[in-house]
Protein backbone atom coordinates (compact mmCIF):
# COMPACT_ATOMS: atom_id res chain seq x y z
CA UNK A 1 0.00 0.00 0.00
CA UNK A 2 1.34 3.25 -1.25
CA UNK A 3 1.93 6.28 0.95
CA UNK A 4 -0.82 8.15 -0.35
CA UNK A 5 -3.32 5.67 0.30
CA UNK A 6 -1.98 5.37 3.91
CA UNK A 7 -2.42 8.62 4.61
CA UNK A 8 -6.28 9.04 4.83
CA UNK A 9 -6.64 5.70 6.35
CA UNK A 10 -4.42 7.28 9.45
CA UNK A 11 -6.14 10.66 9.54
CA UNK A 12 -9.01 8.34 10.10
CA UNK A 13 -8.03 6.48 12.92
CA UNK A 14 -6.65 10.03 14.36
CA UNK A 15 -9.65 11.43 14.01
CA UNK A 16 -11.68 8.75 15.72
CA UNK A 17 -9.57 8.57 18.43
CA UNK A 18 -9.54 12.41 19.17
CA UNK A 19 -13.48 12.26 18.70
CA UNK A 20 -14.67 12.33 22.46
CA UNK A 21 -17.00 9.00 23.59
CA UNK A 22 -20.39 9.58 24.61
CA UNK A 23 -21.32 8.83 27.70
CA UNK A 24 -23.51 6.65 28.32
CA UNK A 25 -26.72 7.89 30.95
CA UNK A 26 -27.26 5.89 33.81
CA UNK A 27 -30.63 3.32 33.32
CA UNK A 28 -33.38 4.56 34.97
CA UNK A 29 -34.00 1.68 36.82
CA UNK A 30 -30.37 2.05 38.67
CA UNK A 31 -31.40 5.12 40.31
CA UNK A 32 -35.15 5.64 40.73
CA UNK A 33 -34.45 4.72 44.27
CA UNK A 34 -32.27 7.97 44.61
CA UNK A 35 -35.18 10.29 43.33
CA UNK A 36 -37.56 7.94 45.50
CA UNK A 37 -35.61 9.21 48.76
CA UNK A 38 -34.99 12.91 47.56
CA UNK A 39 -38.75 13.33 47.13
CA UNK A 40 -39.34 11.82 50.39
CA UNK A 41 -37.17 13.91 51.75
CA UNK A 42 -37.75 16.81 50.18
CA UNK A 43 -41.80 16.29 51.39
CA UNK A 44 -40.69 15.54 54.84
CA UNK A 45 -38.54 18.82 54.89
CA UNK A 46 -41.42 20.84 53.23
CA UNK A 47 -44.50 19.63 55.11
CA UNK A 48 -43.86 21.65 58.44
CA UNK A 49 -43.43 25.10 56.54
CA UNK A 50 -46.02 24.49 53.81
CA UNK A 51 -49.07 24.01 57.60
CA UNK A 52 -47.78 27.00 58.92
CA UNK A 53 -48.80 28.98 55.68
CA UNK A 54 -52.11 27.29 55.10
CA UNK A 55 -52.80 27.76 59.15
CA UNK A 56 -51.70 31.89 58.33
CA UNK A 57 -54.04 32.54 55.90
CA UNK A 58 -57.34 30.34 57.11
CA UNK A 59 -59.63 31.95 59.56
CA UNK A 60 -60.08 29.06 61.50
CA UNK A 61 -58.43 28.86 65.15
CA UNK A 62 -58.26 25.28 65.46
CA UNK A 63 -54.86 23.90 64.14
CA UNK A 64 -56.24 20.28 63.85
CA UNK A 65 -59.02 21.22 61.70
CA UNK A 66 -57.02 23.41 59.27
CA UNK A 67 -55.91 21.84 55.86
CA UNK A 68 -53.06 21.89 53.90
CA UNK A 69 -54.77 24.11 51.04
CA UNK A 70 -56.98 26.79 52.50
CA UNK A 71 -60.37 26.72 51.24
CA UNK A 72 -60.92 30.59 51.49
CA UNK A 73 -57.38 32.37 51.77
CA UNK A 74 -57.73 35.50 53.82
CA UNK A 75 -55.48 38.18 55.86
CA UNK A 76 -57.64 37.92 58.66
CA UNK A 77 -54.47 36.96 61.05
CA UNK A 78 -52.05 39.16 59.95
CA UNK A 79 -55.09 41.81 60.72
CA UNK A 80 -55.47 40.39 64.23
CA UNK A 81 -51.90 40.50 64.64
CA UNK A 82 -51.35 43.81 64.38
CA UNK A 83 -54.38 45.55 65.47
CA UNK A 84 -55.53 45.46 68.93
CA UNK A 85 -59.41 44.85 68.79
CA UNK A 86 -61.95 43.29 71.23
CA UNK A 87 -60.39 39.45 71.19
CA UNK A 88 -58.52 37.84 74.03
CA UNK A 89 -54.98 38.81 72.14
CA UNK A 90 -55.58 42.14 72.08
CA UNK A 91 -52.86 42.83 74.15
CA UNK A 92 -50.18 40.50 72.18
CA UNK A 93 -51.05 42.32 69.57
CA UNK A 94 -50.42 45.91 70.56
CA UNK A 95 -47.23 44.37 71.67
CA UNK A 96 -45.59 42.65 68.93
CA UNK A 97 -44.06 45.25 66.63
CA UNK A 98 -42.37 45.55 69.57
CA UNK A 99 -41.55 42.23 69.95
CA UNK A 100 -40.32 41.49 66.66
CA UNK A 101 -37.88 45.23 66.71
CA UNK A 102 -36.53 43.74 70.21
CA UNK A 103 -35.74 40.01 68.50
CA UNK A 104 -33.94 41.77 65.38
CA UNK A 105 -32.09 44.40 67.39
CA UNK A 106 -30.50 41.21 69.81
CA UNK A 107 -30.21 39.01 66.66
CA UNK A 108 -28.34 41.66 64.76
CA UNK A 109 -26.04 42.81 67.66
CA UNK A 110 -25.06 39.45 68.50
CA UNK A 111 -24.53 38.23 65.30
CA UNK A 112 -21.87 41.22 64.46
CA UNK A 113 -20.19 40.89 67.78
CA UNK A 114 -19.71 37.05 67.58
CA UNK A 115 -18.41 37.32 64.31
CA UNK A 116 -16.00 40.45 65.78
CA UNK A 117 -14.79 38.51 68.71
CA UNK A 118 -14.56 35.29 67.36
CA UNK A 119 -12.67 35.89 64.67
CA UNK A 120 -10.10 38.22 66.55
CA UNK A 121 -9.77 34.73 69.13
CA UNK A 122 -9.67 32.77 66.48
CA UNK A 123 -7.08 34.58 64.79
CA UNK A 124 -4.89 34.66 68.08
CA UNK A 125 -5.12 30.50 67.93
CA UNK A 126 -4.46 30.42 64.51
CA UNK A 127 -1.68 32.14 64.31
CA UNK A 128 0.42 32.92 67.32
CA UNK A 129 2.18 30.62 69.84
CA UNK A 130 1.64 31.62 73.21
CA UNK A 131 1.49 29.50 76.81
CA UNK A 132 -1.63 28.10 77.44
CA UNK A 133 -2.74 28.16 73.54
CA UNK A 134 -3.64 24.67 73.51
CA UNK A 135 -5.18 24.09 76.92
CA UNK A 136 -7.92 27.34 75.77
CA UNK A 137 -8.45 25.24 72.69
CA UNK A 138 -9.73 22.10 74.63
CA UNK A 139 -11.26 24.73 77.57
CA UNK A 140 -13.28 26.44 74.51
CA UNK A 141 -14.33 22.53 73.04
CA UNK A 142 -15.23 21.19 76.72
CA UNK A 143 -17.65 24.25 77.99
CA UNK A 144 -19.49 23.00 74.31
CA UNK A 145 -20.29 19.67 76.06
CA UNK A 146 -23.28 20.64 78.64
CA UNK A 147 -26.47 21.84 77.25
CA UNK A 148 -27.04 25.33 77.89
CA UNK A 149 -29.80 24.13 80.08
CA UNK A 150 -27.81 23.28 82.70
CA UNK A 151 -26.62 26.94 83.28
CA UNK A 152 -29.88 28.00 83.47
CA UNK A 153 -29.43 28.87 87.43
CA UNK A 154 -26.00 30.13 86.90
CA UNK A 155 -26.60 32.71 83.92
CA UNK A 156 -29.73 34.08 86.30
CA UNK A 157 -27.62 34.59 89.64
CA UNK A 158 -24.50 35.98 87.72
CA UNK A 159 -27.08 38.52 85.44
CA UNK A 160 -29.10 39.45 88.81
CA UNK A 161 -25.74 39.99 90.78
CA UNK A 162 -24.10 42.12 87.60
CA UNK A 163 -27.18 43.53 87.77
CA UNK A 164 -26.71 45.03 91.02
CA UNK A 165 -23.33 46.97 89.98
CA UNK A 166 -23.77 47.72 86.22
CA UNK A 167 -27.66 47.89 85.75
CA UNK A 168 -27.36 48.04 82.05
CA UNK A 169 -26.69 44.75 81.79
CA UNK A 170 -28.87 43.43 84.40
CA UNK A 171 -32.26 41.34 83.87
CA UNK A 172 -34.98 42.42 82.03
CA UNK A 173 -32.41 44.12 79.80
CA UNK A 174 -31.59 43.32 75.98
CA UNK A 175 -28.14 44.11 76.37
CA UNK A 176 -27.90 41.33 79.48
CA UNK A 177 -29.18 39.12 77.16
CA UNK A 178 -27.11 40.00 74.52
CA UNK A 179 -23.93 39.34 76.67
CA UNK A 180 -24.98 35.72 77.72
CA UNK A 181 -25.51 34.86 74.30
CA UNK A 182 -22.25 35.96 73.30
CA UNK A 183 -20.64 33.79 76.24
CA UNK A 184 -22.43 30.76 74.94
CA UNK A 185 -21.55 31.16 70.78
CA UNK A 186 -18.06 31.83 70.91
CA UNK A 187 -16.73 28.44 72.13
CA UNK A 188 -17.61 26.35 68.26
CA UNK A 189 -17.65 29.47 66.48
CA UNK A 190 -13.86 30.10 67.29
CA UNK A 191 -13.17 26.71 66.77
CA UNK A 192 -14.88 27.36 63.26
CA UNK A 193 -13.22 30.52 62.49
CA UNK A 194 -10.02 28.67 63.70
CA UNK A 195 -10.52 26.05 61.04
CA UNK A 196 -10.75 28.11 58.21
CA UNK A 197 -8.00 30.80 59.77
CA UNK A 198 -5.10 27.60 59.15
CA UNK A 199 -6.04 27.35 55.39
CA UNK A 200 -5.22 30.59 54.94
CA UNK A 201 -1.31 30.72 53.92
CA UNK A 202 0.96 32.05 56.67
CA UNK A 203 3.22 33.62 53.65
CA UNK A 204 0.57 35.73 52.93
CA UNK A 205 1.18 37.45 56.34
CA UNK A 206 4.91 37.44 55.83
CA UNK A 207 4.56 39.18 52.63
CA UNK A 208 2.51 41.48 54.38
CA UNK A 209 4.72 42.14 57.45
CA UNK A 210 8.05 42.64 54.85
CA UNK A 211 5.96 45.57 53.17
CA UNK A 212 5.69 47.13 56.64
CA UNK A 213 1.65 46.05 57.66
CA UNK A 214 1.11 46.14 61.38
CA UNK A 215 -0.33 43.09 63.05
CA UNK A 216 -4.15 44.76 63.15
CA UNK A 217 -3.50 45.69 59.26
CA UNK A 218 -2.39 42.26 58.36
CA UNK A 219 -5.73 40.99 59.70
CA UNK A 220 -8.18 43.66 58.91
CA UNK A 221 -6.83 43.23 55.33
CA UNK A 222 -5.48 40.14 54.31
CA UNK A 223 -7.36 37.64 56.83
CA UNK A 224 -10.62 39.06 57.23
CA UNK A 225 -11.17 39.75 53.53
CA UNK A 226 -10.26 35.95 52.64
CA UNK A 227 -12.10 34.78 55.48
CA UNK A 228 -15.67 36.15 54.29
CA UNK A 229 -17.15 33.30 53.07
CA UNK A 230 -17.21 31.48 57.05
CA UNK A 231 -17.82 35.26 58.49
CA UNK A 232 -20.79 34.71 56.79
CA UNK A 233 -22.03 31.25 57.59
CA UNK A 234 -21.21 31.87 61.55
CA UNK A 235 -23.23 35.66 61.76
CA UNK A 236 -26.06 33.45 59.70
CA UNK A 237 -25.85 30.75 62.37
CA UNK A 238 -25.71 32.99 65.16
CA UNK A 239 -28.67 35.35 63.71
CA UNK A 240 -30.72 31.81 63.32
CA UNK A 241 -29.94 30.52 66.90
CA UNK A 242 -30.67 33.93 68.49
CA UNK A 243 -34.25 34.21 67.22
CA UNK A 244 -35.17 30.72 67.81
CA UNK A 245 -33.85 31.01 71.48
CA UNK A 246 -36.13 30.53 74.29
CA UNK A 247 -35.12 29.12 77.10
CA UNK A 248 -32.11 31.36 78.45
CA UNK A 249 -34.31 34.59 77.18
CA UNK A 250 -37.66 33.41 79.02
CA UNK A 251 -35.05 33.31 82.34
CA UNK A 252 -33.28 37.02 81.30
CA UNK A 253 -36.36 39.07 80.29
CA UNK A 254 -39.45 39.14 82.85
CA UNK A 255 -40.91 42.26 81.40
CA UNK A 256 -43.93 42.12 78.56
CA UNK A 257 -42.40 45.43 76.57
CA UNK A 258 -38.67 43.66 76.71
CA UNK A 259 -39.40 39.92 75.28
CA UNK A 260 -38.46 38.63 72.21
CA UNK A 261 -40.67 36.93 69.87
CA UNK A 262 -40.20 33.47 71.35
CA UNK A 263 -41.48 34.91 74.54
CA UNK A 264 -44.17 36.87 73.01
CA UNK A 265 -45.74 34.58 70.73
CA UNK A 266 -46.14 31.81 73.35
CA UNK A 267 -48.91 34.08 74.54
CA UNK A 268 -50.69 33.09 71.81
CA UNK A 269 -50.80 29.19 72.37
CA UNK A 270 -50.45 29.01 76.50
CA UNK A 271 -54.16 29.29 77.59
CA UNK A 272 -55.67 26.35 78.17
CA UNK A 273 -59.36 27.18 76.43
CA UNK A 274 -57.88 30.40 74.27
CA UNK A 275 -55.67 29.32 71.90
CA UNK A 276 -54.99 31.05 68.76
CA UNK A 277 -52.99 29.49 66.06
CA UNK A 278 -53.92 31.35 63.23
CA UNK A 279 -52.21 34.41 64.60
CA UNK A 280 -49.43 32.74 65.59
CA UNK A 281 -48.56 31.16 62.47
CA UNK A 282 -48.99 34.50 60.80
CA UNK A 283 -46.32 35.78 63.08
CA UNK A 284 -44.10 33.01 62.69
CA UNK A 285 -44.16 33.63 58.91
CA UNK A 286 -43.16 37.16 59.59
CA UNK A 287 -40.63 35.92 61.72
CA UNK A 288 -39.10 33.92 58.87
CA UNK A 289 -38.62 36.72 56.38
CA UNK A 290 -35.78 38.08 57.96
CA UNK A 291 -34.05 35.01 57.87
CA UNK A 292 -34.77 33.80 54.58
CA UNK A 293 -33.36 37.53 53.45
CA UNK A 294 -30.66 37.05 55.18
CA UNK A 295 -29.98 33.29 53.83
CA UNK A 296 -30.05 34.01 50.16
CA UNK A 297 -27.98 36.93 50.77
CA UNK A 298 -25.40 34.80 51.86
CA UNK A 299 -25.90 32.09 49.83
CA UNK A 300 -22.89 31.70 47.46
CA UNK A 301 -20.44 31.94 50.63
CA UNK A 302 -22.02 29.48 53.01
CA UNK A 303 -21.25 26.05 50.93
CA UNK A 304 -17.64 26.98 51.27
CA UNK A 305 -17.58 28.97 54.55
CA UNK A 306 -18.98 25.04 56.01
CA UNK A 307 -16.93 23.01 53.75
CA UNK A 308 -13.34 24.98 53.72
CA UNK A 309 -11.20 24.30 57.01
CA UNK A 310 -13.92 21.83 58.25
CA UNK A 311 -11.15 19.11 58.63
CA UNK A 312 -8.00 21.01 59.51
CA UNK A 313 -7.62 21.48 63.57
Amino acid sequence: MSTAQQAPEAFARAAAIARPKRRRRPRPGGTWWRHLVAVVAIVFALFPPAYVLSAAFTSNPALSAASLIPEKPTLENFERLFSAGESTEASNAAAYGHWYLNTMIVATVTALLTVLLGSLAAYAFSRFRFRGRRTGLLFLLLIQMFPALLLVVAIYLIVLRIGDVFGFIGLNTLSGLIVVYLGGALGVQTWLLKGFFDTIPHELDESARVDGATPGQIFWGVVIPLAAPVLAVISLLSFIGTINEFVIASVILQDTDTFTLPLGMRGYIDQQFAQHWGPFAAGVLLAAIPVVLLFMFLQRFIVRGLTTGAVKG
